[in-house]
């Protein structure tokens, strides 16, 4: 696996999971809200039952904003285990998203990038005043944040990752995605072929069984690496 073809114009990014700690973030965040229901329930247990509802949610139509999608999923994954949800549950959760902070590698590289000629975007499952907090902690080296909200749709839809192409004025050979969603970002890239790189955190995911993604990073700090290797940046 390698990077080629033309040097992107743009470096598009998955912000959860890839930019930013959510996995952590949300475990902190659930660990919080279960303790508070009086039940000892580890939130590595009931976090899948809320991914599901949350990824079934996006699908919906009408479109439901990011914050209604998290209250009710977060809803329905707790009366899996006999628990309601409290009036300000949901708040917790979201408000906490905006707090999470970004891997320790991250705005370093970001900004590496920068001053080497690249733009730089988000897109993102989520809405623009959530998103907030997160990009405020990026050093400034974003660009443009694209959203759920935005664009109306969810990844891994057509809809959302062809709205942000629009936004930016580019085709999908001028760019290049940097994501560790598999299942969100790492499908679409098969299904819309657009180049990837796939930032495997060592989560366990992986990418779906006929795509590899065009090259692979263990943190955002390898990404200079292969842009060297590709000869899209000089070698240090």
């Amino acid at each position: 696996m390698a990077l080629n073809g033309p040097r992107p114009t743009w470096l598009t990014f998955d912000c959860y999971g890839t930019l930013i700690q959510w996995d952590e973030g949300l475990m902190a965040a659930m660990e919080t809200i279960l303790a508070r229901k009086g039940r000892k329930i580890e939130a590595e247990d009931f976090i899948p039952a809320y991914d599901r509802h949350e990824h079934a949610l996006e699908h919906t139509r009408p479109h439901l904003s990011f914050a209604a999608v998290t209250a009710k999923a977060l809803r329905l994954a707790l009366r899996e285990f006999s628990l309601e949800a409290a009036a300000d549950d949901a708040e917790l959760l979201t408000s906490s998203i905006g707090k999470m902070p970004p891997f320790p590698e991250v705005v370093a590289t970001l900004r590496r990038l920068k001053d080497a000629g690249f733009r730089l975007a988000i897109i993102s499952n989520t809405d623009d005043a959530i998103i907030a907090g997160n990009v405020a902690q990026l050093g400034g080296a974003i660009d443009r944040v694209i959203t759920a909200e935005q664009a109306q749709a969810y990844k891994p839809s057509r809809q959302i990752f062809e709205h942000a192409w629009r936004t930016l004025g580019v085709t999908r050979d001028e760019l290049v995605h940097i994501c560790a969603s598999p299942h969100l970002d790492l499908t679409a890239a098969r299904d819309l072929d657009f180049r990837a790189v796939w930032v495997d955190r060592g989560t366990g995911r992986r990418p779906p069984p006929d795509y590899q993604p065009d090259a692979i990073a263990h943190g955002l700090d390898d990404v200079p690496g292969l842009f060297e290797a590709a000869g899209w940046l000089p070698a240090r």
